[in-house]
């Protein structure tokens, strides 16, 4: 009969094995962009574990459809997990949405999406894809706005959700000031760049989908 040890060396190893086994199943995922393709719900919440605290974007569909099911894509299947954030600009915005991984990050380099109408502003707490500066050009990167910039409306920065709750976090962002990160140097070396250039830069331990808080029902009046 196994000892205690051995058995219990032998479930460690079992939950070794599944989750190595899930890596490389997630891994494979984000690899192929056009898997990756599901409906948003109409609203949900998508949580951020960071380096300074966590918070919550509350998605809601209607404001930019394609957006809102891209990034509850990347969310739900780990794409933005580890990433840093690598652009922060006090009384402007913060920017994240690099994989660390560049093989990853190649794949959706040319995944862009159709714009969405802007129906929604680029007002404190809003987030929007970047673009690469011309129509049907976003893939993975979002920002949040630190300020009111609707000027950026006009541009085609169709915002698709807003923090709900974190915004201090948000604000408390690392800013590594001038010069910032190098974008081509990011999509080539990946963290190992920031974390070797930039090490004090705030990064996402974990992004979640978790459900939206159901209405409360208004009280039934008395019969």
């Amino acid at each position: 009969m196994r000892s205690l040890a051995t058995r219990r060396r032998a479930a460690l190893c079992a939950l070794c094995m599944l989750a190595m086994t899930t890596m490389s199943a997630q891994s494979n995922r984000l690899t192929n962009p056009s898997q990756l393709t599901e409906t948003a719900p109409d609203t949900f919440r998508a949580r951020f574990d960071t380096s300074k605290g966590a918070f919550v974007i509350e998605v809601h569909r209607e404001w930019a459809p394609i957006g809102a099911d891209r990034f509850f894509n990347l969310v739900k299947n780990g794409f933005y997990d580890g990433t840093r954030f690598f652009r922060v600009r006090p009384g402007f915005m913060a920017q994240f949405g690099i994989n660390g991984n560049p093989r990853i990050q190649n794949e959706w380099q040319r995944a862009f999406l159709r714009d969405d109408p802007v129906t929604q502003k680029n007002v404190r707490g809003f987030v929007s894809f970047t673009t690469e500066g011309r129509p049907q050009s976003r893939f993975t990167q979002v920002f949040i706005n630190y300020t009111d910039n609707s000027r950026l409306d006009a541009d085609g920065f169709a915002p698709f959700g807003q923090v709900i709750s974190g915004m201090e976090v948000v604000d408390k962002l690392f800013s590594p000031g001038d010069p910032q990160p190098d974008q081509r140097r990011i999509l080539r070396e990946g963290n190992d760049y920031l974390q070797k250039e930039f090490p004090q830069l705030d990064f996402v331990k974990k992004a979640t989908i978790v459900p939206a808080t159901p209405a409360v029902p208004a009280p039934r009046r008395p019969s």
